[in-house]
């Protein structure tokens, strides 16, 4: 169903940046319930950029009280970067209303909140570089994902699975929430030469859980 109210007809825009927002925050609370935490953060040159908490308690290190395979499932969504449509910097003009629009989703065994800052850049980089994210890319964050991490790059998963899109009137595009899985620098390697979906496949076959802030690489010979 689209995100449309017959009472605004003649009243405030339902595209508009907070109106957009509004429906993308619904959205994340329906499927997750209310946040326990939220941050903000605001870069030269482009609109600010919330990050969402969803999980129990305060994040912490997995390492106490039964290890990342027993913590308690976190997750962490951008609030900010769907308020307008991602465009190609290359195109000569870009459309305020029509391309597409993404929010991040990156979920988390135990919790890191120091990725809030990573989140928020990578949500920001559509307004500051001119990037599109879309499903198959891999971003890399210039160094660890969070503190000691061993993931120093994510790749951008299909929608869908956790969060379904979000309509929004026409001629917009839906809002996608883009799950993001973080990789090893050799895993990043690897997809570089074999693609995103040889990655995913060698994840697949070594039942790999994507979610531990302390796996190691997978197999890749």
């Amino acid at each position: 169903m689209a995100f449309h109210d017959p009472g605004f007809a003649d009243g405030p825009d339902p595209l508009s940046r907070d109106a957009v927002l509004a429906a993308v925050e619904a959205r994340l609370l329906t499927a997750f319930g209310e946040p326990t935490g939220r941050a903000a953060v605001t870069f030269l040159g482009a609109d600010r950029i919330e990050v969402l908490r969803f999980g129990p308690g305060d994040a912490g290190d997995p390492g106490d009280a039964g290890g990342p395979a027993d913590a308690a499932l976190v997750r962490y969504a951008t609030l900010g970067m769907a308020a307008a449509p991602m465009a190609d910097p290359t195109a000569a003009v870009t459309d305020p209303v029509r391309g597409p629009r993404a929010e991040l989703l990156l979920s988390v065994r135990g919790g890191r909140d120091d990725v809030l800052r990573t989140l928020a850049v990578l949500a920001a980089t559509p307004q500051v570089e001119g990037l599109v994210v879309a499903p198959g890319a891999a971003l890399d964050v210039g160094g660890p994902l969070w503190a000691g991490a061993p993931f120093h790059s994510v790749l951008v998963a299909e929608p869908g699975g956790l969060v379904a899109d979000l309509e929004l009137d026409a001629p917009a595009d839906p809002v996608r929430f883009l799950p993001l899985l973080p990789m090893t620098p050799n895993e990043a390697a690897y997809k570089r030469v074999h693609g995103a979906a040889a990655l995913q496949d060698r994840w697949l076959r070594h039942a790999t859980d994507l979610r531990d802030p302390r796996r190691r690489a997978v197999e890749l010979d």
